[in-house]
């Protein structure tokens, strides 16, 4: 009886976390289909009197999303790639090769972690304007694809997996690549997900940089997008609009969350108890 209970209490606590942490998502998409007058009345009411769909069309109008769209699965799925790509041999080599100093490079490498962006945007600006890279994609992608979060996790995830796997791999004559392709990576399925989708939302939710480097409107992405949103509006802010807009920022993060959650969660379940 006790343990029914204990087990209720702990679902009925997990249903009302979970009620709290969708709340502002829920808040957002009834203000995206109030009118404006709704929005400020008081007290605020939790489902409007009249939906107004047309707002998401509206907001849709109010600046290049389509564009702004195209930019943003661009830069986020290449930088994404990119980075987890240079994640898994980085992360390999650590854990496998053995070479000289090869514990001071891990050692660099984990101490980029702890530089703010903030402190590398200027050196990277610069780097950039010399390279003519500024207002490109090459800009958005390259530097971002450089991130050590992806290589400490995938490499304390091969230092896991039983190092007869890669004498199984060196007797069968497989070089480093081949073990890395054909042992390695089918292994850390799960892992490479997990990295993948945290590298993914990073880039999606990115506003700094892209702010810093673009200066067209067409080489803007979604976050960007919104500020023009914002700041288009004649008359104050449109409450509507503008939530109607972060829906359209937000949806395709949470669709791919919803099909990668199994193997997200597996990943980061799989790192816990490996770590």
């Amino acid at each position: 009886m006790e343990s029914r209970l204990s087990k209720a209490g702990i679902y009925a606590a997990l249903v009302a976390f979970t009620g709290l942490m969708a709340l502002p998502f829920f808040w957002m998409f009834i203000t995206a289909l109030k009118a404006p007058a709704e929005i400020i009345q008081y007290p605020p009411a939790w489902w409007p009197r009249e939906i107004h769909w047309e707002n998401f069309l509206d907001a849709w109008r109010a600046a290049p999303f389509g564009r702004f769209y195209f930019n943003s699965i661009l830069t986020a799925t290449a930088a994404t790639a990119l980075q987890v790509g240079l994640a898994v041999f980085m992360a390999y080599a650590f854990a496998v090769i053995r070479f000289p100093g090869k514990s001071a490079l891990l050692l660099i490498v984990i101490a980029t972690m702890m530089i703010p962006d903030e402190l590398k945007l200027i050196p990277n600006f610069m780097l950039l304007r010399k390279l003519g890279w500024i207002d490109t994609y090459w800009a958005l992608i390259i530097p971002p694809a450089a991130h050590a979060f992806p290589v400490l996790v995938l490499y304390y995830h091969f230092k896991t997996l039983p190092k007869s796997l890669w004498e199984a791999a060196k007797l069968d004559g497989a070089g480093h690549t081949a073990t890395l392709l054909r042992v390695a990576l089918p292994l850390s399925k799960p892992m490479l997900i997990a990295a993948a989708l945290v590298a993914f939302v990073g880039r999606w939710n990115d506003y700094l940089w892209p702010l810093v480097v673009t200066n067209r409107e067409s080489m803007r992405t979604l976050p960007v997008g919104l500020a023009y949103l914002r700041d288009s509006q004649e008359g104050g802010i449109q409450w509507n609009l503008l939530m109607a807009g972060s829906l359209f920022v937000i949806m395709p993060v949470l669709i791919l969350y919803v099909l990668g959650q199994r193997h997200f969660v597996e990943g980061i379940t799989r790192g816990a108890l490996k770590g």
